[in-house]
């Protein structure tokens, strides 16, 4: 199938602070150095500046604390930095949080993305050349396709959206909104639906960075329920491959699954760290390392499975990703116990040393 060819020069990274926004932006200046990014980023909870922070010497890199609901610095910045490209990552993605507190995600996940594509348009449409590339690519969620059984078949990217949750609903809504920017406008933009992400610099109350914080500290850890919810785990950099694909060759208008063709139940996951951890650590009062989970009562409208069908950008665009379970656990692990002093979210909330 014919793709395009695109090169990204001037970037601008929307939540480059938080977890898969730092990493594509380590991943994107390594691979293509002679970029320029530009980072905006409200710098919440889930934003850490210091994620950023050997990458403040180098020449194409650039950080802006501003939220993306500021559509006159987001069109100041497209004019000044000459920006090409926005990767669209700013997001609350916390299902829990969205539970509890739901507005701050229809804020920033509806009317911030709105924002920004009103940005985009007004820049480089409504004053700049109709013809010249332009790419808006925006990061959602295999979460605003609803809940699997186990014997249905994977998300497909024509699967009718059924969120459940507020946040997969923030999400759902954004998707819509950008391809109807495309539709109606005819702004350049791609989606890419993602998996469940682990890696470094993850924020620590989720899943793998809570374990591992957990078993350090000899805490208790918490399993929702029976623990047999499935998800589809990928590697953040097999996801910054994917992106990456998505913006050099992927078709405009087009939305992208990206996973990592690794379904492990939540048991399944703590289980085996708690295993790496004893092979590390067996002079601790709480070996085995899986006597400390502990099963909690389960989350309101807790979807079951997940999984990701990724034949599209594997046939179309030539995507696979490189980490298996076993090896993405394992450098995640290793690069969580060698940067416990750079763990800054972790070490003030958890107390790790």
């Amino acid at each position: 199938m014919m793709t395009n060819t695109y090169q990204p020069k001037r970037i601008l990274v929307t939540g480059g602070a938080g977890f898969i926004g730092t990493n594509f932006v380590h991943y994107w200046l390594q691979q293509y150095p002679d970029s320029r990014v530009v980072v905006l980023d409200s710098l919440t909870y889930a934003g850490t500046r210091s994620n950023l922070a050997k990458l403040d010497d180098h020449s194409g890199f650039r950080f802006v604390h501003d939220t993306i609901l500021n559509q006159e610095r987001v069109e100041a910045l497209l004019r000044e930095e000459e920006i090409d490209t926005i990767v669209h990552f700013a997001a609350e993605s916390h299902v829990d949080r969205s539970i509890y507190g739901p507005d701050a995600f229809f804020e920033t996940n509806i009317i911030g993305t709105h924002s920004l594509l009103k940005a985009a348009k007004k820049v480089w449409m409504d004053e700049g050349n109709l013809e010249k590339a332009h790419r808006f690519h925006h990061v959602s969620t295999d979460e605003v396709y609803g809940t699997l059984a186990l014997s249905d078949p994977a998300f497909t990217e024509t699967t009718a959206y059924q969120p459940t949750s507020p946040y997969a609903a923030s999400k759902a809504c954004s998707d819509h909104i950008v391809n109807s920017y495309y539709h109606t406008y005819g702004l350049q933009i791609t989606i890419s639906n993602c998996s469940n992400n682990y890696g470094p610099w993850q924020y620590p109350e989720k899943l793998i960075p809570l374990t591992i914080s957990n078993l350090l500290e000899g805490k208790s850890i918490p399993i929702y329920g029976d623990g047999q919810q499935i998800r589809d785990w990928l590697y953040v950099d097999d996801h910054n491959r994917g992106i990456a694909l998505i913006l050099n060759k992927g078709r405009v208008g087009e939305t992208y699954n990206i996973g990592g063709n690794n379904e492990q139940t939540n048991m399944s996951l703590v289980t085996q760290l708690c295993s790496e951890m004893d092979k590390r650590y067996s002079d601790v009062a709480h070996f085995p390392h899986d006597s400390l989970i502990t099963h909690v009562a389960d989350r309101p409208g807790h979807d079951r499975r997940y999984a990701v069908d990724t034949t599209k950008i594997t046939t179309e665009l030539g995507y696979q990703p490189i980490e298996t379970f076993e090896t993405g656990m394992r450098k995640t692990l290793e690069w969580y116990l060698e940067n416990l002093s750079d763990w800054e979210v972790t070490v003030s909330l958890f107390g790790v040393h």
